[in-house]
Order: structure tokens, then sequence, then C-alpha cells
């Protein structure tokens, strides 16, 4: 008897240094769902190329994106590991599924409207790349007729959007496409600034104090974690609740997360203690996790051939997967076949 595990897709822009918020909302669940999922990981390259005027190198930025891969504990002989641009059948369903996009659900899309509001004031034009990427991400995830995509809670509606083009387009042409869902978990999937809680950690943010980067040094993390913003509660006290006390909560998070102990452990532990103290706990725990990360991603690193054979191989498996899918499409949509 054959057992079929679910399909689980998941992807990374390499647009830049990864950040803390990266690892717990996403990354650090990679290694236990390789177990119990048919898992395929991404690194978006293609998505990357909407923040193009950033200049960063692209292709460094892509290696250095699959030795945290691997750095994490995923494991290329359980998972398939990817790059998007070796991959063409995404781009190539990505056009299809334009023809099955509505403007106005693009228009609604709350992560472009952010994007928009901050280019209105500044000299940025907004390219229709950044208008459309969304579709590029149904792209990614129907393709391997995926059921489950780990997203943090602004992603959600991105992975609503992709049921709502499979959805329109099995209405049409039967039942092509698996409708995913979204995996969100309880705590993490959305890691806030360290100065301002109320707003997402984000590798693009101006105010680099507000942002833990997986490579940042030792010292300099330490820095931002005392300097990160709790309130000013007399005498401190330690509970989450993301309204009242937005910091706190976010710390909490952070230490849950990198210890693997739920935050009503952490706060029976945390009972009576001053907010310098655990500012101080949460640097001292971050900076040895990071610490032995950072080592094994340097190991990685150093060894580029491996890395490419790594990411030869995982688009070599995409292709055969995506290829299967996309000739079904071409079928149903009357594409004459190639003929050689």
């Amino acid at each position: 008897m054959i057992f079929y595990k679910p399909v689980l897709f998941s992807a990374i822009q390499p647009s830049g240094n990864l950040t803390l918020g990266n690892y717990i909302g996403t990354m650090r669940h990679w290694s236990k769902m390789q177990d119990d999922y048919e898992c395929l990981y991404c690194i978006a390259d293609l998505h990357a190329l909407t923040v193009q005027e950033n200049k960063i190198n692209l292709q460094k930025s892509t290696l250095d994106t699959l030795s945290f891969y691997l750095a994490c504990g995923v494991d290329p002989n359980k998972s398939i590991i990817f790059i998007q641009s070796h991959v063409y059948q995404h781009s190539q369903l990505n056009w299809i599924l334009n023809c099955f996009s509505q403007f106005s659900e693009l228009l609604r899309m709350t992560q472009f409207k952010i994007k928009r509001k901050i280019e209105k004031n500044c000299t940025k034009k907004t390219s229709a790349a950044l208008f459309n990427y969304p579709i590029l991400m149904a792209a990614d995830i129907l393709l391997y007729q995926t059921n489950f995509v780990p997203v943090g809670r602004d992603q959600k509606q991105h992975v609503e959007l992709t049921r709502n083009i499979a959805d329109r387009f099995n209405s049409l042409y039967g039942n092509i496409f698996t409708l995913p869902e979204p995996l969100i978990t309880q705590y993490g999937s959305k890691i806030m600034s360290l100065l301002e809680p109320n707003k997402k950690m984000s590798k693009s943010d101006v105010n680099k104090h507000n942002v833990i980067f997986l490579l940042d040094d030792i010292p300099n993390i330490v820095l931002k974690i005392q300097h990160a913003l709790t309130d000013s509660e007399m005498p401190s006290k330690i509970y989450y609740d993301i309204e009242k006390k937005p910091g706190i909560s976010n710390l909490l998070e952070i230490l849950s997360a990198i210890t693997n102990k739920d935050i009503n452990i952490l706060l029976q532990e945390l009972e009576g203690i001053m907010y310098s103290e655990f500012k101080n706990i949460v640097a001292d725990s971050l900076s040895k996790f990071l610490s032995k990360l950072q080592q094994s991603y340097n190991n990685y690193r150093c060894d580029e051939s491996y890395l490419k054979k790594i990411a030869y191989e995982g688009a070599m498996k995409c292709q055969l997967k995506s290829d299967k899918t996309l000739k079904n499409i071409h079928d149903k949509l009357g594409l004459i076949p190639f003929f050689k």
C-alpha cells in the first residue's frame, strides 16, 4: 500500500539578508514539516525582481538563502529545494492565470496597497510586477497541486486569492487544481518591529534597529534587544497581550520560538522579573541560538558546488512534477502541443 503525503509549498525571496521574522514565521517549522508532508521549498528569485532597485547581488543572495534553508534543517534527501527561475513552468502558468484573475481582486490586496501608499510619498514608480506578483505566487502554489502553504497572518490573503483563481478555473475546465489551505501557527506567524511593535519586522525597514538579521553580529543583536520597546507599566508586568503590551508580546513570541517553550510556561518562569532582566534573557537566548545557526550557515555557504548541485537536482524534479500540471492545463485550454 502506497501512502501519499499531502503536498506543502513554501517560498522566500532572496532579496537581501534574511530576518529573524523570516525564520520564526516559516523557516523554523520546515525541518519537522518534511516528515509529515511532501515538501517543496522554493527560493523565489523572480519575485525578488520586484525590488531590484535595491541593487542586491541576486546570485549571491540566492545561494545565501539556499544555505540558510540547509542550516534550518531542510534535508534535500527528504524535501525538494529549488530556485524559482530554474523551473520555466512557473512563468508559463503565471500568464495563463493572469487570464483568469480579476483586476479588482489585485487592487484589494493589502500588501500592494501598503507598498503603493509608501511609494506615493517618494520618487519610486510602482511596477506592473508589484501589482501582478500575487498571480505568480498563485502559479507557484498551484503547479504542484499543493495542499498546504505555511504563511504568516499577513499572507493569508494571498492564499485566498490563489483559491479564488483555482476555483474559477476549475468551474470552467473541471477539477484541475487542488485548492490549497493556509497553515498559520498560533504564535510567531508575524514577528513585529523592535522599536515599533505595531508594524511587521521587515528587511526593507530604513531603521535597522527595528530588525534582527540572521547574520547580525552577536553584540549588535544584544544591543537591539536591549533597546527594544517594552512599556512604562510599573511595576514591570510580563504577560501576552498584543493590544495592550505589543512590545512585551513580541519579545515573548521571539523567546518562545527560539527556546521551543510554550508562552504560558515562559510566563510562569518570568513572573516578577523586571523588563531589563527580561530583555537580558531574550538577548542571551537569541545570541546562543543565532551563533549556532550562523555556524551551520557558514559551513554550507563555503561549498558553492554543493549548493548548485542541490539547486539543479531540485529543479529537475520540479520540472517533471509541474510539467504534468501544465500539460493538462494546455490540453483543457485547447493549446496545440509542441511537436518535435
